[in-house]
């Protein structure tokens, strides 16, 4: 297969840890084609197909010089065997013309995976109030005074933004109320900007599991991601550390309920979170930790990957 991904640049990849880089290298293991290319060299001209400025790569197996850029040239989306949609959030507006331009990819033609509608219908936090049997006590709102009553209801709690990555933007506010008049502000806008808020979880100092599902099934480790220090933050981006664990039954049971929902709307991958026995977000954008899993438990979960890609183009 010839696999095109649209993802960030390939110079800011951190290769020891990145997963897009863990299907990359286990592709060209089996020996398929690898070319990549930004969201913003993908455009779409009147009376042709969805194309992209693309480079054709070879990854070399060396940490420095990664890959190798063999050609750069002008190719339709539509003339990949598959398209893997993995930029990073935030998704924002750029991100969402984005997602039309590969969909009106796939009416020529294309695979993309994750499906661009998929991407649309499914946003990462929002996505959860979906599925209230696995979920805690949450609030969506525009309005203050929804926020504040919810806070003395429940007492601790945690507020964040709908368009946040990386714990980018959450808040906890505890029995006292401290600063949750500045935070509503800072969050809320007065009143131009939703906020999520949800009940503090104190399991979160057990960690904040990232639980994969790919094709509908769940990997069968986690990613327990840990709190640091006075962080309330379990997020690598936030300093969180990274522990490989095996599936609880809580695990299990959310993804085998969740995995053929989210693989029959289109998302071959997604990373659901989980502290406790609660959801906390739906990942489908670029989820991650496939590099953190295989490495502390020999799971190679890029090969369930591949398998499962492979097997949805035979379909």
């Amino acid at each position: 297969m010839n696999i095109l991904f649209v993802a960030d640049p390939l110079e800011h990849f951190k290769i020891s840890k990145d997963t897009t880089f863990a299907m990359m290298r286990e592709a060209q293991r089996r020996g398929h084609r690898l070319s990549a290319c930004e969201p913003r060299q993908i455009h779409w001209q009147r009376g042709a197909r969805v194309a992209a400025q693309v480079r054709d790569i070879t990854l070399t197996g060396q940490d420095a010089e990664w890959f190798t850029e063999d050609a750069t040239h002008m190719a339709a989306l539509a003339d990949f065997d598959a398209v893997l949609m993995r930029k990073d959030p935030p998704f924002d507006s750029e991100y969402f013309y984005a997602t039309h331009l590969l969909e009106q990819a796939e009416r020529e033609g294309a695979q993309v995976f994750n499906r661009p509608r998929a991407l649309r219908d499914h946003p990462e936090k929002l996505a959860i109030m979906e599925f209230p049997q696995f979920i805690g006590p949450t609030l969506v709102t525009r309005d203050a005074e929804d926020i504040r009553r919810f806070h003395a209801e429940h007492g601790d709690v945690i507020l964040k933004p709908l368009d946040g990555m990386g714990g980018a933007g959450i808040f906890r506010v505890g029995q006292d109320g401290r600063n949750l008049g500045s935070i509503i502000e800072t969050l809320n806008q007065h009143g131009r900007q939703s906020v999520m808020v949800q009940k503090f979880l104190p399991e979160i100092a057990e960690g904040d599991k990232r639980v994969l599902i790919i094709g509908g099934r769940p990997v069968p480790y986690c990613l327990a991601r840990i709190p640091q220090g006075n962080e309330v933050r379990g997020n690598l981006a936030a300093g969180g550390l990274g522990v490989a664990r095996p599936l609880t039954a809580r695990d299990r049971e959310i993804a085998e309920q969740l995995g053929p929902v989210l693989y029959e709307r289109g998302l071959l991958l997604a990373g659901v979170d989980v502290i406790g026995d609660s959801i906390t977000e739906i990942n489908v954008t670029s989820p991650t930790c496939f590099q953190e899993i295989h490495e502390q438990t020999g799971c190679d979960v890029a090969a369930l990957f591949l398998d499962a890609l492979e097997a949805d183009m035979r379909r």
